[in-house]
């Protein structure tokens, strides 16, 4: 007798439901010009997650970059205007700055250096949903 698939499958997808996955958008200007920032946990006992941002100012800009990982306790990463089109992002002793002009990755500052207009956080709320909240504000919009 063949036993069904589905029995292998059902614990192999409990195993991966504590996982996070998932997106969150800082909207520029209208729809056409965002920051988008991925976080995946590859294992649900992972206490790390790797970040990815997708920089998009269409129909010039749309590259991925990935920024490596954080700790996934707390995990906060700010974001920055510093500039026309430049942005940069800061978890803890990292940080990341990208231009949406030339859609390009550029040397980040120290992160106890960010400078620039605060315009929010990008966090894990309390379902473990990653959300962006804007600077000065005390909802989240994703």
């Amino acid at each position: 007798m063949r036993t069904p698939s589905f029995l292998f499958i059902a614990p192999l997808a409990t195993l991966l439901a504590g996982c996070v996955n998932d997106t969150a958008s800082y909207r520029i200007a209208g729809s056409d010009h965002s920051l988008t920032l991925r976080v995946v946990q590859d294992a649900f006992w992972s206490k790390q997650a790797s970040l990815r941002l997708t920089a998009t100012r269409l129909p010039e800009c749309q590259r991925q970059f990935a920024l490596g990982e954080v700790a996934l306790a707390g995990m906060e990463v700010e974001l920055f205007e510093s500039g026309p089109n430049v942005y940069t992002l800061r978890a803890g002793e990292d940080a990341w700055q990208v231009e949406t002009a030339s859609c390009s990755e550029r040397d980040a500052p120290e992160a106890d250096a960010v400078g620039g207009q605060a315009l929010g956080v990008f966090h894990l709320d309390a379902q473990g949903k990653l959300v962006f909240e804007a600077a000065g504000t005390a909802s989240a919009e994703t």
